[in-house]
């Protein structure tokens, strides 16, 4: 038995990439073994508050002298890191948002990323480490290598220095592009690769959910 905690943060609840191969995932994640289960925290639909007070940052003993943030928060902040912790991998739909993470999803990086509780601090402490993460990374335009827009994804390298760096998490990362090339007219001769990214992403989400699945399973 496996447990996946999966996160989607798309406003878009009817034609989002990240929420259609999100599902794909889910469900390879659950034909490989029948004992796999999976928490799935929406993001956008049940959105979190910004930390309340900046001492949230930190655990108790390494706050600052007098820091009293709101009990609520804290134990909302207690609750994500427990649901993160309790998970054998993580998925993440993330769609780019002008350039960089929708805000939902940083709130909850906000939360969950505690020195000396999930990542290294004064204590080499990683409960995650090790474990899969996959992103789930859909992209309006192309952010293609060589091209002037190459370094203007700034999610994933954001994601990936979290929880692949910080918490010490192994990363993949499934891309599909050109998202709007069916909407917007100045994108419209890229429909063909947008449609093949889309399918190879799907293909892709059902390759290593499937993998996982099984692994995380027997391991």
């Amino acid at each position: 038995m496996a447990h996946l905690l999966h996160l989607d943060s798309s406003a878009d609840l009817d034609r989002s990439r990240s929420r259609s191969i999100g599902r794909t995932f889910d469900a390879a994640w659950l034909a490989a073994d029948p004992s796999n289960t999976i928490t799935h925290r929406d993001l956008h639909v049940d959105p979190l508050p910004h930390l309340a007070d900046p001492s949230l940052h930190w655990p108790p003993r390494l706050r600052p002298a007098g820091s009293h943030p709101p009990v609520e928060a804290e134990e909302l902040q207690r609750e994500l890191i427990e649901e993160l912790v309790a998970a054998d991998a993580v998925v993440v739909g993330a769609p780019l948002y002008n350039y960089s993470l929708p805000s939902t999803l940083k709130a909850w990086i906000d939360y969950i990323h505690v020195p000396a509780v999930t990542a290294p601090f004064d204590v080499d402490t990683q409960p995650m480490k090790g474990r899969p993460a996959v992103i789930l990374s859909s992209r309006g335009a192309s952010y293609d290598a060589g091209t002037r827009t190459a370094d203007w994804d700034h999610e994933v390298p954001a994601i990936s220095l979290i929880l692949g760096n910080a918490l010490g998490m192994e990363i993949t990362v499934i891309t599909t592009s050109l998202t709007l090339a069916d909407s917007v007219a100045a994108l419209a001769a890229q429909l063909d690769r947008s449609t093949a990214e889309l399918a190879a992403a799907h293909e892709a989400a059902r390759e290593v959910a499937g993998r996982l699945g099984s692994t995380a399973a027997t391991a």
